[in-house]
């Protein structure tokens, strides 16, 4: 009678980010204790540092041969090791950190607990979704797979302090729109969508990949992971009665749509402001910029959902 052959035990790398783990050794016992129940190899760790934030340790993942590369920390880290990931068949994993896990929240995967989160994982299918890229000016693309914005959504972005964060959760973001909302806007031209060029005023600007936000919030209630297409929105209220009419349209999924709100769709579309503003990259600050470029790439990344 002929042996039968071992079944073949797949292999995870997880990428973490120390300062957003409280209690790493505990983390790796639970991944390590989950890996063994589902007949998985011994995970792999990898660091990340602040001059090294994901990228490279994907890379190093992908060609020790991981099967799934997980991402431990915060949207940052996620960005970061996705942009390793992009155009091979390893899949990423989501294991929660930091304050955001849009995708996760998005890919409607578990992030109350890191027990729940590597079960799904280990123990779910894959599924491949579209990789968005941004480009500010002559800089080079650098990949999102939430949302990048600019205006008032790059203030909040940079006006936010990890200490904060640390204590009060995406609550922080509130706290740092509180005092911006009632600035003064700026003038825009998006250039890619259905309506061409497209000229408003503006106080924010943000394309998904995505459309969920913390809480439950559905800014962008028609944008799909693997459509092809990106959305957007302009948004441009008047004082606080403008901000309060906006919030009541996003609160009932937009049902009656909004004169202050302007839909953007395409694969791909350049926004460009009057004047510099900041802009964010999945929650990253980048600085000030009058231009903002987007594409979308379908279907790149493979991911591991529930």
């Amino acid at each position: 009678m002929a042996d039968l052959a071992a079944p073949v035990r797949r292999s995870l790398t997880v990428v973490v980010n120390p300062t957003k783990v409280e209690e790493l050794d505990a983390a790796k016992k639970v991944v390590a204790d989950a890996c063994a129940l589902h007949g998985w190899e011994s995970p792999r760790w990898i660091e990340t540092t602040a001059e090294e934030t994901g990228e490279k340790q994907g890379r190093e993942a992908v060609e020790s041969g991981a099967d799934v590369v997980a991402s431990l920390g915060g949207d940052g880290t996620v960005r970061a090791v996705a942009s390793a990931l992009v155009g091979t068949e390893v899949a990423l994993g989501l294991l929660p950190g930091g304050t955001g896990n849009l995708l996760a929240r998005n890919l409607d995967l578990p992030i109350d607990t890191l027990e729940n989160a590597v079960e799904a994982l280990l123990t779910g299918s894959e599924r491949r979704i579209d990789v968005g890229y941004a480009a500010v000016g002559e800089q080079p693309e650098e990949v999102f797979l939430v949302m990048t914005g600019l205006g008032l959504d790059g203030e909040i972005m940079a006006g936010t302090s990890e200490k904060v964060k640390a204590a009060v959760g995406w609550g922080a973001y509130v706290l740092a729109a509180a005092g911006k909302v009632f600035s003064r806007g700026f003038s825009v031209t998006v250039e890619g969508g259905s309506e061409i060029p497209l000229r408003r005023h503006a106080r924010t600007v943000v394309i998904g990949n995505c459309g969920t936000l913390q809480g439950g919030i559905e800014l962008l209630p028609d944008a799909q992971l693997d459509d092809g297409l990106l959305d957007g929105v302009i948004i441009a209220p008047k004082g606080a009665l403008g901000w309060g009419s906006v919030l009541v349209d996003v609160a009932t999924r937009h049902r009656a749509g909004h004169r202050r709100l302007d839909r953007l769709k395409g694969a791909r579309l350049r926004i460009r402001a009057a004047e510099a503003v900041e802009v964010e990259i999945d929650g990253d600050p980048i600085g000030e910029h009058r231009e903002l470029s987007v594409r979308v790439e379908p279907r790149s990344l493979v991911v591991r959902v529930g």
